[in-house]
């Protein structure tokens, strides 16, 4: 299986350095047969092409199985027509990665033990108040008149479906429980045509349930109950905010895994962003992009029926909850005094071990 590998901006390069180090060490443990390629996006590919997203690498992407896709920059990119494309959003949106899946689960010794959590954000990515997905042609956010500024949001029953279908999937190896997050109350069009869709998935899968809760409520009765959440199921900016926020409360957003997944190919990706006044160092947590790569390796397993990647993605888990444990194996970020590689290495070493 090809894997293609772009490292992004930032502390792109040495996450992602550190990532490959633990996936070498699931390789040779369970004898993946899996081959990286390594392509350039954001500035390293606006230096050279002049667009942070060449079309190229997005066919070489389109082709490969899996993608492991670094942070990017792109508070700091020029404007779209002087090359500077959201790499994250072309990617979602052009190879139709629109399911974006962020779970937040409480590790040993970090987060809040008396508010245990283990839930996962089932996000919608291709549309909602993101105004760079939602037009056929043209800019969904603009300026009628000076000093007035307007934004579209696109919320289609297709998208709807879809990512409801997925979440009841995913519900029925967890504990069986969707919550669908809206504002129905004052979005009452885009979010009830959500709530539409999710209703009539849910009459498909009896042995789920289904409640729906209100987003800002969401927000405190994750900080109040997380433990009454298991899947998540929202649109694009209610699912941004919230699983951040399920993040740091489950430890740190540095422990945040995550993959975009379509029907037929995946992209792990990190939570967190780029990190530029860091990069560099090496400092950095690689945690949240190593365990995006456990996760892809978890849905490649899946979906070609093979145990050896299923096993090597619950491998990297386990490793990573196991270095954790120990204060002295961490992160600055987390208190401890290992460096991005160093940290990475132990990762490794559990792995092999």
């Amino acid at each position: 299986m090809n894997i293609l590998v772009l490292p992004g901006d930032g502390i792109g390069e040495e996450i992602t350095h550190a990532t490959l180090i633990v996936l070498e060490a699931a390789i040779a443990r369970f004898g993946l047969d899996l081959v990286f390629e390594h392509d350039e996006i954001g500035f390293a590919a606006y230096e050279k092409t002049g667009t942070t997203c060449p079309d190229a690498v997005l066919e070489r992407a389109r082709a490969c199985d899996g993608i492991i896709l670094g942070p990017i920059s792109h508070m700091d990119y020029p404007p779209r027509d002087k090359g500077g494309v959201n790499v994250s959003a072309a990617f979602r949106v052009k190879l139709d990665l629109y399911a974006n899946v962020r779970p937040a689960r409480t590790r040993a010794g970090l987060g809040r033990p008396d508010k245990p959590m283990d839930l996962v954000i089932m996000r919608e990515c291709t549309e909602g108040f993101y105004p760079d997905r939602n037009m056929y042609a043209g800019s969904g956010e603009f300026m009628p008149t000076p000093g007035i500024a307007m934004s579209l949001r696109k919320i289609t029953a297709f998208a709807c479906e879809r990512i409801a279908r997925r979440s009841f999937e995913l519900a029925r190896t967890r504990r069986g429980k969707v919550t669908a997050v809206h504002k129905a109350n004052n979005m009452i069009l885009t979010d009830g045509l959500f709530l539409d869709e999710v209703r009539k998935v849910a009459a498909e899968f009896p042995d789920c349930t289904l409640d729906d809760v209100i987003i800002d409520a969401c927000a405190a009765w994750l900080v109040r109950d997380p433990g009454r959440f298991d899947v998540i199921c929202t649109t694009n900016f209610y699912a941004d905010i919230l699983s951040d926020l399920a993040s740091e409360l489950s430890g740190s957003l540095g422990l945040a895994g995550s993959i975009n997944a379509g029907e037929d190919l995946a992209a792990a990706q990190a939570q967190h962003g780029s990190a530029p006044d860091i990069a560099g160092q090496n400092i950095a947590n690689p945690t949240s992009l190593i365990l995006s790569a456990a996760m892809l390796l978890g849905w490649l397993g899946k979906r070609h029926g093979d145990a050896k990647l299923a096993g090597a993605a619950r491998a990297i888990d386990g490793a990573i909850d196991h270095v954790l444990a120990d204060p002295a194996r961490r992160t600055p970020d987390l208190g401890g005094p290992l460096g991005t590689d160093a940290f990475a290495r132990a990762v490794a070493d559990t792995i092999a071990a």
